[in-house]
């Protein structure tokens, strides 16, 4: 895993929840991990890791994920076996 994808990964996994996240950086993290995304209706994003599935709205007018968004990806991560500790190099 590149170095700032293991960042946002760390970043997503923090205590306390961030609220500074870049969507566009969770969906690259996303893509490198070897997601498949595609898209939806609106801002709806749907999301295929590890066989798991899930549906996210990319947050507007700001870039920044909010903190419930982050919490619901980590729980999305964990169900798809990814964590910060799997992936370190």
């Amino acid at each position: 895993m590149a170095g700032k994808h293991l960042k946002v990964l760390q970043d997503i996994f923090a205590i306390p929840v961030r609220s500074n996240i870049l969507w566009r950086d969770i969906e690259k993290m996303l893509i490198g991990l070897g997601a498949e995304i595609t898209e939806g209706n609106g801002s709806r994003v749907r999301i295929s890791l590890n066989g798991i599935k899930a549906v996210f709205h990319r947050p507007h007018p700001r870039k920044e994920t909010d903190k419930g968004a982050v919490v619901s990806m980590r729980r999305f991560l964990r169900t798809a076996a990814i964590t910060p500790e799997e992936n370190d190099l």
